[in-house]
């Protein structure tokens, strides 16, 4: 019996994100999962944050990568749940250099 394919944590995705409501980042972008990979199994949803194409170098609350060729930044401070169903498909993951980073500024923003 194998099991059934579920998004993994920092996975980058095509998402439709529409839609939404005021200063909520819009339209189909891609993500990247943070949400572990015990939730993500289960679960119907998946905590994301969404990549941007427009750069903010001196926001504390974004990280620049490079997201499938193109210069992108991972919005931290977007950060949302989603129904599986809105992810379309993998593009790329995050380097463990990332990943590290990524953990200590949401860790730094929502946590203790």
């Amino acid at each position: 019996m194998t099991k059934k394919a579920f998004p993994k944590r920092y996975e980058i995705f095509v998402a439709d994100l529409n839609p939404t409501i005021g200063g909520e980042i819009k339209k189909v972008r891609p993500v990247v999962v943070v949400s572990q990979n015990e939730m993500n199994q289960y679960l119907e949803t998946v905590v994301v944050c969404p990549l941007t194409s427009k750069l903010h170098p001196m926001w504390r609350s974004r990280i620049q990568i490079d997201c499938a060729g193109t210069a992108s930044e991972i919005a931290v401070d977007q950060i949302r749940t989603i129904s599986k169903k809105r992810l379309k498909k993998k593009i790329d993951s995050l380097s463990t250099d990332i990943s590290a980073q990524l953990r200590f500024i949401i860790t730094e923003m929502y946590g203790e």
